[in-house]
């Protein structure tokens, strides 16, 4: 069942290997493991992903596909858990990890107006800056290890369902 859950969302791997900012990898990408979706890959695949999901930098696609290949897991669905991260879910997401950053290194959350230039991103990185990487490190780190366990665990019982039901026969 996760298996073909996962592969019905799935890019197709010449999408990705043409991808212009994917073309860097080169024969890198031509691991058979990248593009397997099997019981090791996919929740090495997820816990990638969605780490990478909460890193706060352009070109997410770029870093996923490196530690993908890096770790040899599942590249497609690396990849395409980063779009999680997108402009409507973003200012959501990282507002809730500047407020837990804020909670764990106990400063006190502050009101900010946020402005799309770099003048403010630079006068930002002090006040701002700490409490928002580490709620996104922590978050990061936390949906990575659930999402690891959930599809791990999800193909475990997907896979005893198969012999049960075969038993059965």
């Amino acid at each position: 069942m996760p298996k073909k859950l996962i592969q019905r969302f799935m890019p197709k791997p010449e999408t990705l290997r043409d991808h212009k900012y994917l073309r860097v990898f080169g024969k890198l990408l031509h691991k058979p493991n990248l593009w397997a979706l099997n019981r090791k890959s996919a929740p090495g695949a997820f816990a990638v992903g969605l780490f990478v999901a909460w890193i706060p930098m352009p070109f997410q696609m770029v870093v996923a596909a490196g530690f993908a290949i890096l770790f040899n897991v599942n590249l497609p669905v690396a990849v395409a858990l980063v779009w999680i991260t997108n402009p409507l879910t973003m200012p959501i997401m990282f507002y809730g990890a500047y407020l837990l950053g804020a909670k764990i290194i106990g400063h006190r959350a502050q009101a900010f107006q946020f402005e799309a230039t770099w003048a403010w991103i630079e006068a930002s990185l002090s006040t701002i800056g700490p409490p928002f990487l580490v709620g996104c490190l922590v978050l990061g780190i936390v949906s990575a290890l659930i999402g690891y366990i959930v599809i791990k665990s999800m193909w475990r019982y997907s896979i005893l369902f198969k012999w049960q039901k075969r038993k059965g026969q």
